[in-house]
């Protein structure tokens, strides 16, 4: 019975890690570095972190997370669209809250290198992004 909780526990982060590695090869000059994972108590939660590195002019395309994410702006400058609003610019030190499941994309507007903080809240096992169609 172990056996088998850790090969679907292999299986479901593989998997995740799958489909956050497609998402990033679709996409040039953005490169994704996960530095956290870790449970949130006995919520079924959890947090993960990740360093999301932007080239000049590199933009994510709309997607969504299925938990809340807090952007915070490392270096460089961002312009983040959410739904329908208006977008809004980020220097170093700004955060941005954005709700579980709303559509969002972010560009680095700047001449150099961007990288932000994303900091997720999520139920465990479900992947970290999804692209919007």
């Amino acid at each position: 019975m172990k056996r088998t909780s850790i090969l679907a526990a292999a299986v479901l982060f593989v998997g995740s890690g799958l489909t956050l590695g497609l998402a990033q090869a679709q996409q040039t000059g953005i490169g994704r570095t996960e530095t956290l994972r870790h449970d949130l108590g006995n919520s079924g939660r959890e947090v993960v972190q990740v360093r999301v590195d932007f080239a000049p002019g590199a933009s994510f395309p709309k997607h969504t997370h299925p938990g809340e994410e807090i952007a915070y702006v490392l270096e460089g400058a961002m312009e983040y669209q959410l739904g329908d609003q208006p977008p809004v610019t980020l220097k170093v030190g700004d955060a941005l809250f954005i709700p579980a499941g709303t559509a969002h994309s972010a560009k680095n507007v700047g001449d150099v290198k961007a990288s932000e903080l994303a900091t997720y809240l999520l139920d465990k096992g479900k992947p970290v992004l999804t692209l919007s169609k």
